[in-house]
């Protein structure tokens, strides 16, 4: 699938706010330093639809981004050690999860992971929740260009694996990427695009 057009529709404070569930939403989530920005602006192929910034957890809105006018790519705010309050951290928490919760077209969630690192314990208990509450999700490793040595990809994801299915029986759908040299992006879309396709057909019935 090729992203021919990519529009920012609307920031909403709240789920209530939210454009109109008229498309099919795919929404981007992970640590406020993981690289969420840059990923949507390679995705997109656009540089600067998606606001980067040096400060983690700038993202503090639910960014909606329409794309090929026929489907919502989600920018949700990043959660993690973003150097915000903690009533601000908690105002954040409330509203990924009521969208998550709340949002009926809400097809897939992509939990973004820097690869270079071990699996960290906030990733893995909010992937454990959304699996309790029934949410489908895939994960999305970020930065795979940091990693120069033969051989250092495929070792970090076992690590992260292995960890991953102490409390899972199988890994989800899942994408090894960079926004640098675009790896693995065109397999996202091509995900994306099966997903819609499956979501006009049963609507279509």
């Amino acid at each position: 699938m090729e992203v021919n057009e990519a529009v920012f529709v609307k920031s909403s404070a709240n789920v209530k706010e939210c454009p109109d569930g008229v498309f099919p939403e795919h929404a981007f989530i992970g640590r406020s330093n993981v690289g969420k920005s840059s990923l949507i602006n390679a995705l997109t192929d656009r540089k600067k639809l998606a606001k980067i910034s040096g400060t983690p957890g700038k993202t503090k809105l639910i960014n909606h981004f329409r794309i090929n006018n026929n489907w919502f790519l989600v920018d949700l705010p990043g959660y993690g050690w973003a150097k915000v309050s903690k009533k601000d951290k908690a105002e954040f928490e409330k509203l990924i999860r009521s969208y998550i919760l709340q949002r009926e077209n809400l097809l897939s969630l992509y939990v973004l992971v820097d690869i270079r690192h071990k699996a960290q314990q906030i990733d893995l208990e909010f992937m454990q929740w959304l699996g309790e509450n029934n949410i489908p999700f895939c994960i999305v490793f970020t930065k795979a260009d940091k990693l120069k040595r033969i051989g250092e990809v495929e070792k970090s994801f076992e690590r992260f694996k292995e960890e991953f299915l102490k409390e899972w029986e199988d890994m989800p759908e899942y994408f090894i990427t960079s926004s640098v040299n675009k790896a693995g992006l065109d397999e996202l879309l091509l995900y994306i695009n099966k997903v819609n396709k499956l979501y006009f057909e049963n609507n279509q019935r």
